[in-house]
């Protein structure tokens, strides 16, 4: 069946995105002056993101964004510019028996492209980069056949407040080892994140 066809909202899949949201929240009173202090596209962020799966797959990662501050360019009538993502989180889903849990770390690199010059609140971003997962993050039909894997991700993103210091993307975002060892079923997620930028 298609990815997007497997993903039936239920209160269990809910939660994770609604506890992003409230996170959201609370980063977002944080340190409102800090965000004067330099051009949203040239600053750091911290952000909290939850995710969706098929077998009931749930995602919850904390991570920083460290963007290149001296690296931009113009691209179709728009601004690129890039920034590193450093993160941990954990991994679970329906197990044999009962659930399955990983903890995860990762670490990449990815461009955001902003129309308009680059002063569009809205975004689209493309990335990719590697997660370790402890142990191998297997589910109740497959099993990464790795701990470290390849991660690419594909997003749309908005910023708003007085000096577009909220970020919100919805991502995709797919993991395997890239066939280097079997099996490698990969894993997909449907991503909610939030980003406060200082």
């Amino acid at each position: 069946m298609p990815f997007f066809q497997t993903l039936r909202l239920r209160r269990h899949h809910v939660f994770p995105l609604h506890c992003t949201l409230a996170c959201g929240l609370a980063l977002g009173g944080l340190g409102s002056a800090a965000a004067q202090q330099a051009p949203v596209a040239a600053t750091p962020t911290l952000y909290v993101q939850a995710g969706m799966a098929r077998e009931d797959a749930r995602a919850w990662i904390v991570g920083t964004t460290l963007p290149w501050k001296h690296w931009s360019t113009a691209w179709a009538g728009g601004t690129v510019r890039g920034h590193w993502d450093l993160h941990l989180g954990q991994w679970s889903a329906k197990g044999t028996p009962g659930r399955t849990h990983s903890a995860l770390l990762g670490a990449g690199a990815a461009l955001q492209w902003r129309p308009a010059q680059g002063q569009s609140p809205w975004f689209v971003e493309v990335g990719t980069g590697m997660n370790y997962a402890k142990p191998r993050f297997i589910t109740a039909t497959k099993e990464m056949g790795t701990r470290l894997n390849f991660a690419s991700h594909l997003a749309v993103g908005y910023l708003h407040g007085a000096q577009q210091e909220h970020e919100w993307q919805l991502r995709i975002q797919h993991s395997s080892n890239a066939s280097l060892k079997k099996p490698n079923p990969g894993q997909n997620f449907l991503q909610l994140r939030y980003a406060r930028h200082f």
